[in-house]
């Protein structure tokens, strides 16, 4: 199950590599798109959520800059899960010729995408930390843990992504949901509004969605300058730890028919 950060490590670095530079490949700006896009992607929602529609942090009064930095947050988040979810739908069939080598590890395949999301994740961070800085004129150190509270969704992101994998084969409608299953998620978590500020009736919708603890989470040590919740996330971590063994079971299963269907 973790063959990609033991034997086949090599491997699953080249396969990232090729992931990463592969989206890149042609562009003028080449890797720099990794820092603009999420850029220009806040500059979107800014716009049309905090100048258009004035949406406001109930915990905040400093405007539009101040709702910004809470939105970032969330779509950094809401982005890792979500680029892994709609890519791993198509992971084997977008790679048959893998599939026909008898010998190639598909199971590493979740891996190297997960690897090039979390590149992403990354680069969002640094983007959001200058950002904070030039819009407050300070950053709390414990922004350094962000990328610790993002552990247990990665972990969760890989088993989500050996099960989407195995199924897509099989169902190639899927493919077609998961987009909007992504957006989905977007709007019923605390990436747009704090669970506390919505009817008792909706709250637990919103706790449901697997980012929304993530989320909240990550608003402590990037914004708030609070430790995270600890032990839910050594529980979140259980749990995602499970999905993953239990992923990756269904994937070694379903695998024995790849290449018949494909």
């Amino acid at each position: 199950m973790i063959s990609a950060l033991t034997s086949q490590r090599s491997l699953t670095i080249e396969l990232s590599k090729r992931d990463v530079l592969g989206r890149y490949r042609g562009a003028t700006f080449g890797l720099l798109w990794s820092l603009i896009s999420p850029f220009l992607t806040l500059s979107i929602y800014t716009f049309a959520f905090g100048s258009i529609l004035k949406s406001r942090w109930p915990q905040t009064s400093n405007g539009a800059a101040s709702f910004a930095m809470i939105l970032f947050v969330g779509l950094i988040v809401h982005g890792f899960f979500a680029e892994c979810l709609s890519r791993s739908a198509t992971l084997i069939t977008d790679n048959v010729n893998f599939v026909k080598r008898v010998i190639f590890p598909l199971e590493i395949l979740p891996w190297s995408m997960v690897a090039g999301a979390i590149f992403h994740t990354l680069m969002n961070i640094i983007v959001f930390t200058v950002l904070h800085y030039f819009l407050d004129g300070h950053v709390s150190g414990l922004v350094l843990l962000f990328p610790v509270v993002m552990v247990p969704l990665i972990l969760l992101a890989i088993g989500i992504g050996w099960i989407f994998a195995a199924l897509g084969v099989y169902f190639r409608d899927i493919s077609q949901v998961t987009g909007v299953i992504s957006t989905a998620m977007f709007f019923l978590s605390s990436a747009m509004v704090p669970v506390s500020a919505l009817p008792a009736a909706y709250q637990p919708i919103f706790r449901l969605n697997p980012i929304t603890f993530i989320i909240d989470q990550a608003r402590q040590v990037a914004l708030w300058g609070n430790f995270p919740d600890w032990l839910g996330l050594f529980e979140y971590t259980l749990v995602s730890f499970m999905i993953m063994m239990l992923g990756f079971g269904m994937f070694q299963v379903a695998r024995r028919g790849f290449a018949d269907v494909l």
